[in-house]
């Protein structure tokens, strides 16, 4: 372990971790995004461009807690038309519903640099339980002096339990939009106490 990763870190489980605080998502260094099929025979892959959030590293990590939130407008799939449909009240209804948001009801270690996030993601108003499953990346000091540490994150959802139901069935069968919709998070978090 070097000199400043000494001052940023400390072991837990045979890992480095990071010291006790309050850390931010770094918006420069953050991915937000989602995949779900499309005509049941491809992947369509987004990213919500406006997301924050605040992460509690407590001295006992497993009572650590994240709250997050996600500006539903900045949805982009790079595709206008579609990101323009997404943003309609057949899917996130943005005029009404301006943010998803989601905050950890607890931590459980998987062992090594794994972790179980379990939590509750709302979307237009309706909350369900979601468990992210967290690779933690590494923990370190930035050039400008400030404690950093990187993670990664997925989970699958049913977007139907929030109330997104729009489809068009297919004359060969199956549906244009599939129900089941995969989360991808990559980031970094920055001390700020």
């Amino acid at each position: 372990m070097s000199e400043s990763n000494a001052l940023a870190a400390r072991t837990f489980n045979g890992i480095e971790i990071p010291q006790p605080g309050t850390y931010t998502l770094d918006v420069n260094h953050k991915r937000v995004g989602f995949m779900a099929r499309h005509l049941m025979v491809s992947k369509v892959r987004g990213e919500f461009a406006e997301a924050g959030a605040t992460i509690t590293i407590a001295e006992d990590p497993l009572q650590s807690s994240v709250h997050a939130t996600i500006r539903a407008a900045s949805i982009s799939t790079g595709q206008e038309q579609r990101d323009g449909h997404l943003k309609s009240p057949d899917f996130l209804d943005v005029e009404k519903y301006p943010t998803l948001e989601y905050r950890s009801t607890g931590v459980k270690s998987l062992g090594g640099n794994e972790f179980v996030l379990t939590g509750e993601l709302t979307i237009k108003d309706v909350t369900v339980p979601v468990d992210l499953e967290v690779e933690f990346e590494g923990v370190g000091r930035s050039p400008y002096g400030h404690d950093v540490f990187g993670f990664s994150a997925t989970a699958e959802i049913d977007r139907e339990a929030f109330g997104i139901t729009w489809n068009v069935a297919l004359e060969t069968g199956g549906v244009m939009v599939g129900k089941k919709v995969k989360i991808e998070i990559e980031g970094e978090a920055i001390r700020q106490a």
